[in-house]
């Protein structure tokens, strides 16, 4: 998400797979189970937040057993990125971050919540920021979709892999499964917001390729991995909407070309619909185009409440299809685990919030919640 830049910067019907409840999740053949036409799943009460720290371990789990059910939690989202203790590729390696057997602590605590854990990487774009490459280009370079260009990323936003390099996909995808495992997941987030750096015209490989193809093959390729692994695909939806003829911009929407790949890829892939600073109807776009949808806000209470009305307008709609689509919300946050953790432990002892973008997310976040308990 745009963090900066922006003014404000299903789950299917749960199956039980040796006693672990996963909301939205695939059975571990990574086909749907069959559900009656016209049936509505349950709702979607998500959170996604950045990995916790290692030195956060305890206060996480304590998060996770005791604030997350109070709130109506069924769904976490944890992007870890490269901040892992990876071993199976060394290169990776971390012993400053969370490792397997922390994070298998993080599952068996959702699990015993009924929680669905999800773990993200982020996929194509976001591969830096500010002037610092992230550990997939810090380790291999040749990945870049423009190396050489922007030093010190300046001019840019965030860098790119190159989607059609023949070995990134060997190295992600050995990332992505070890995550998996660790987590037990039935579902994965790869991302995919605000790629901005696609189809560069100094790339060997993408130069005068059709951004929506390039953008719909990556998606492509991602998702028959995952679901390969028995995981439903989950992603940021900003590249699929028209920036231009909905008037919402390129933050929040495409204006260069991608969005016409919306009708190039799988319809079984979740779309997270992110919005900050207002509330279009985007997720009736993405539900009439036959994708599930969830809505996710940040720190504007007011927004996260008008798209939950959106959310709750399709799923009382008399076109049931349609309704089963909107799947529910998921706050996010961006602003770290622990400030996060920090602000909501604050606010529920009594502080007022703060124009902090932690205090303001936790804020958004208890609203929301509050919001939801008190009906479908």
């Amino acid at each position: 998400m745009s963090r900066s830049h922006s003014p404000y910067v299903r789950a299917a019907l749960s199956v039980l797979v040796t006693c672990l409840a996963w909301p939205g999740a695939f059975p571990a053949g990574g086909a749907e189970p069959a559900r009656e036409a016209g049936t509505m799943a349950p709702f979607v009460r998500g959170l996604h937040t950045f990995a916790p720290a290692k030195k956060d371990l305890a206060a996480a789990l304590e998060f996770i057993r005791e604030t997350l059910p109070k709130e109506g939690v069924n769904t976490l989202i944890l992007e870890f990125n490269y901040s892992y203790n990876f071993q199976s590729q060394p290169e990776f390696a971390d012993p400053s971050a969370l490792g397997r057997d922390e994070v298998r602590q993080l599952a068996a605590a959702c699990r015993e919540k009924g929680i669905a854990l999800i773990p993200q990487i982020n996929c194509l774009g976001h591969q830096s920021w500010a002037q610092t490459n992230g550990r997939l280009l810090q380790k291999h370079p040749e990945f870049d979709e423009t190396p050489g260009k922007y030093p010190q990323n300046k001019g840019i936003y965030c860098r790119s892999y190159c989607p059609l390099h023949p070995e990134v996909h060997t190295v992600l995808f050995g990332l992505i499964d070890e995550l998996i495992e660790a987590c037990g997941a039935k579902a994965f987030h790869v991302g995919m917001d605000e790629a901005f750096i696609l189809a560069d015209p100094d790339c060997p490989r993408c130069k005068g390729k059709d951004p929506a193809a390039l953008f719909a093959g990556e998606v492509n390729t991602l998702h028959a991995h995952l679901k390969q692994r028995g995981c439903r695909m989950w992603m940021w939806g900003d590249r699929f909407i028209d920036g231009k003829a909905t008037g919402i911009g390129k933050w929040e929407a495409s204006t260069d070309g991608t969005h016409p790949a919306i009708d190039q890829v799988p319809k079984d892939i979740v779309i997270c619909d992110w919005h900050y600073g207002r509330a279009p109807e985007t997720p009736r776009f993405f539900a009439e185009k036959g994708f599930e949808v969830v809505a996710c806000p940040w720190r504007n209470s007011g927004v996260a409440l008008a798209q939950l009305a959106h959310l709750r307008a399709i799923r009382a709609g008399a076109d049931r299809a349609l309704a089963a689509r909107a799947m529910g919300m998921v706050q996010t946050t961006w602003c770290g685990f622990g400030p996060f953790l920090q602000a909501c432990t604050a606010q529920a002892a009594g502080a007022e919030p703060t124009q902090e973008a932690p205090s303001e997310a936790a804020r958004c976040f208890r609203a929301l919640s509050k919001a939801m308990r008190e009906g479908p």
